[in-house]
C-alpha cells in the first residue's frame, strides 16, 4: 500500500531526537510557553525573515488572534468586511467570522487554484478593510498584485499561510513576511508539522505582535495582571521544541516534493488527468499535488483497488457546509467545479521513487 501521508514514517526520522527532548522536558519541568516556546518563536522568525512570531495553539486560532487584535488596536471594526477566496478550507472563513467580521468570497483563478486578482476588486465595497489570502495547496497567491490592490484601496493583507511553509517568491521573500501579518498552522500533516495540534503568527508590527501575544494569554503579560480580554491560544512548549527539531529540515524536505511534482508534471500523460499549473520555482511547496479529472469516484476507486491511497482537498465547498447556509445561496461555479473535480495523490518527502513510478504508471493507464 502506498500510503497518502505516512506522518508514522515521517516522523521516525526524528524519533532519537525527539525522546532526547523529551526526556529533557521531563528534566526541565517548564510545560507552558517558557524557553522551548521562545526557542521556536525565534528560529521560525528567523527562518520567515520577520521581527516576530507568537506562538499559538493552531491554525484556526491564529486567524482569530490576528483579527482580535486589529480590532483591539483600531485598525478593524466589528462587522467590517473581509475579502478571502472562496476555493479553501473552510478555516479560512471561520477565522474571519469568529472574529466578529464579514467575510467576502471570491471565486479563484482556475489555472491556479488561488484568488483571482481579477475578481477582488469587483467585491470591494466602503465596508471592505482587509483581504485574507490563502496560499492553497503550498503555492503562493500573486501577492504582488494583491498588495497593490491593497495599497490603492488601504486594505491590510493577512495570509493564511497554513499550507505554504517556507515557499518563497522570486525575490526570496517567504510566506508569513508577504503581508502585514500571517497565520501558520502545524498540523501534523502539514509540511511543518508538531505532534499535536499548533500554531504561529509572523509579522513585522510590533503594535500587533504585543497583543497578539497579550490575547494568546488571557488578556495578559503578567501573570495575574490582565490587561485585555484574552484567550487561552498558547504553543504548548513540547510542540514548540518538536518543531525547532523539524524546521532545520523543512527546505529539504520541500525540495524533494517539488521533485516528485516535476516528475509527476512530466510523467503523468493522460489526457483525462488535469495537472496542476507548477512555473518550476520556490513558489510552490506542494503541501498536497491536486489532480483534477471529471469523474473522481472512480479514479479513486481504481487507484485504491491498486493499493495507492488518495484524499479529497475538499470535497464540499465552504459555502456548501451546513454552518455557512447563509452563502448557500451564492453562485460560485469556478469554485464548485474544482471542488467536484480534484484528487490529492501521495507526494511527502519519504515517498520513494518506485512509489511514484508506480502511481504515474496507473494514472496514465487509467
Amino acid at each position: 500500500m502506498i500510503k497518502f501521508l505516512d506522518l508514522q514514517a515521517i516522523n521516525a526520522r526524528y524519533e532519537t531526537a525527539f525522546q532526547e527532548k523529551f526526556s529533557q522536558f521531563l528534566k526541565e519541568g517548564h510545560y507552558i510557553l517558557g524557553p522551548e516556546t521562545e526557542s521556536f518563536e525565534a528560529n521560525f522568525a528567523a527562518y520567515c525573515g520577520t521581527k516576530y512570531t507568537i506562538g499559538v495553539s493552531n491554525g484556526l486560532d491564529a486567524l482569530i488572534l490576528i483579527f482580535k487584535s486589529y480590532i483591539a488596536l483600531g485598525k478593524l471594526n466589528p462587522g467590517d468586511e473581509v475579502i478571502v477566496p472562496a476555493n479553501t478550507f473552510i478555516a479560512s472563513i471561520l477565522g474571519i467570522i469568529h472574529a466578529d467580521l464579514k467575510p467576502v468570497l471570491v471565486e479563484p483563478d482556475e489555472k491556479t487554484f488561488n484568488i483571482n486578482t481579477a475578481e477582488i476588486e469587483k467585491q470591494i465595497t466602503p465596508k471592505t478593510k482587509a483581504i485574507l489570502v490563502v496560499h492553497l495547496y503550498g503555492q503562493l497567491a500573486d501577492m504582488n498584485k494583491i498588495l497593490q490592490i491593497a495599497k490603492k484601496h488601504q486594505l491590510l493583507v493577512i495570509e493564511d499561510a497554513a499550507q505554504a511553509h517556507g515557499a518563497q517568491n522570486n525575490d526570496g521573500l517567504k510566506a508569513g513576511n508577504l503581508a502585514d501579518a500571517a497565520a501558520f498552522s502545524f498540523y501534523p500533516g502539514k509540511n511543518l508539522g508538531a505532534l499535536g495540534d499548533a500554531g504561529a503568527i509572523t509579522t513585522n508590527d510590533k503594535d500587533l505582535a504585543t497583543v497578539i501575544t497579550e490575547l494568546r494569554n488571557y488578556g495578559s503579560t503578567e501573570k495575574y495582571v490582565n490587561t485585555r480580554l484574552g484567550f487561552n491560544n498558547r504553543l504548548d512548549a513540547l510542540q514548540a521544541a518538536f518543531l525547532s527539531i523539524k524546521l532545520p529540515h523543512l527546505d529539504a524536505d520541500n525540495s524533494r516534493r517539488r521533485d516528485i511534482a516535476n516528475r509527476y508534471q512530466g510523467e503523468i500523460k493522460n489526457l483525462k488527468i488535469g495537472l496542476p499549473f507548477y512555473d518550476g520555482s520556490k513558489n510552490h511547496v506542494f503541501h498536497v499535488f491536486i489532480i483534477r479529472v471529471e469523474n473522481r469516484e472512480s479514479l479513486d476507486n481504481y487507484l485504491k483497488e491498486s493499493k495507492v491511497e488518495t484524499l479529497t482537498h475538499y470535497p464540499i465547498p465552504p459555502h456548501k457546509q451546513e454552518a455557512l447556509k447563509l452563502y448557500s445561496n451564492l453562485h460560485l461555479p469556478i469554485t464548485e467545479s474544482i471542488h467536484n473535480t480534484v484528487l490529492s495523490i501521495p507526494i511527502s518527502p519519504i515517498t520513494t521513487d518506485s512509489e511514484v513510478s508506480k502511481v504515474i504508471n496507473l494514472l496514465n493507464a487509467y
